[in-house]
């Protein structure tokens, strides 16, 4: 019997390098520095320097950086902010925190990243920026976005969640757009034991600012000087982020020969994957594949022993929470494509060569002839 092949396992990273992380962690807990404090300060520096940005300001999950990187660059009710309608949600919500309106653009229909057109299409006199999203960890179209953000006198805003370490044009992303907005939910490319977020910039204005923010409204405790939130990042959750730091270019660098070799070897026409141009390098948080029937080709895997899973099956333009916008199918046709046929292989720094193996021959051997596409019109 082969042993089952999860999406994800984290087991084997905490294995590798468990004694390394309960060192950290009793470090914290001699010190009691468990809201923010020393380690969250020294996580924050090294993750600037990793990213190559100026500043880091760790706050307590992904979609509070994002809220903060929005409230740093003033945005609020009337406004509306473009985001991709192929997204996770929390792109959305940073958004509407702040009262403002997300409008969804779609994706193109090879990259599956934000479409540069349709973001043009969607600005109105209320637009004052757009945020991309480097999705499965494929940089999106940084250039073709700025052009247009610079035309309109927009800001970008990268959402970096799936993308620690990729790159555009050789340059890191995160150092890209006005602010940079990163995750370290587990399962990210660099994650925590929990929860964790940070939005690095190269302005101490915007930096001091979500500071603040994340710390009650307060520069000097007890004084606040404006609505604030409690957004600080764990002192546990930094030491082992610090820790996991160390490994995360190693990490890249398998994923990136994991992806490499789907790319590569997996053949089967009935198997569509996403794009990567040139002057991009993917970290591959995820691998997306289209197939024809998801469903179909989920339960196929599992009954050969390896787990897939779906992101993500609903577009952010047709939730339930976004229905008071007026969102409809056909608004955005390639996201809802996309969401209708995706499916996501197993891709994680500790997978084995002979499971990698496995996987590709079973995407090759998956209904070549017996299966005919649906209708693409």
């Amino acid at each position: 019997m082969k042993e089952y092949i999860k999406r994800i396992d984290l087991t084997r990273d905490y294995e590798a390098h468990k004694e390394e992380y309960r060192q950290a962690i009793e470090a914290v807990c001699r010190e009691t520095a468990f809201s923010g404090g020393k380690y969250a300060e020294l996580f924050d520096k090294e993750f600037a320097a990793y990213v190559g940005t100026k500043y880091a300001c760790g706050v307590n999950n992904g979609t509070s950086a994002l809220h903060c990187a929005m409230l740093a660059l003033g945005v609020g009710p009337g406004d509306e902010v473009i985001v991709p309608a192929n997204t996770y949600i929390a792109t959305a919500w940073g958004v509407s925190y702040t009262g403002a309106t997300p409008v969804f653009a779609d994706c193109t229909a090879d990259t599956w990243e934000i479409d540069p057109a349709d973001v043009e299409r969607k600005i109105t006199p209320r637009t004052k920026g757009i945020i991309g999203v480097h999705l499965y960890g494929q940089p999106f179209d940084y250039d073709g976005i700025r052009r247009i953000a610079e035309k309109h006198g927009l800001f970008v805003v990268e959402d970096c969640a799936q993308a620690h370490g990729a790159r555009f044009e050789g340059r890191n992303v995160g150092t890209l757009g006005e602010l940079a907005c990163f995750s370290f939910y587990p399962g990210k490319n660099l994650y925590a034991f929990g929860e964790g977020g940070s939005v690095v910039c190269n302005r101490e204005d915007y930096w001091k600012h979500m500071t603040r923010l994340k710390n009650q409204g307060c520069d000097v405790r007890y004084y606040h000087d404006e609505i604030g939130y409690n957004y600080r990042l764990e002192g546990l959750q930094a030491a082992v982020l610090s820790v996991s730091l160390r490994y995360l270019p190693q990490w890249t660098g398998r994923r990136q020969e994991i992806g490499r070799r789907y790319l590569r070897e997996i053949q089967n026409p009935l198997i569509t994957m996403q794009k990567h141009p040139e002057n991009t390098e993917s970290v591959f948080h995820l691998f997306v594949i289209q197939v024809p029937d998801h469903n179909h080709f989920i339960k196929y895997m599992e009954k050969s022993g390896v787990e897939c899973n779906m992101h993500y099956p609903v577009p952010c333009h047709l939730q339930n929470a976004y229905a008071f916008l007026g969102g409809k199918k056909g608004d955005c046709p390639n996201a809802e494509r996309l969401a209708e046929h995706c499916v996501t292989l197993p891709l994680f720094p500790e997978m084995r060569e002979e499971e990698v193996t496995r996987v590709i021959d079973l995407c090759n051997a998956y209904l070549q002839v017996s299966y005919s596409l649906p209708s693409q019109q």
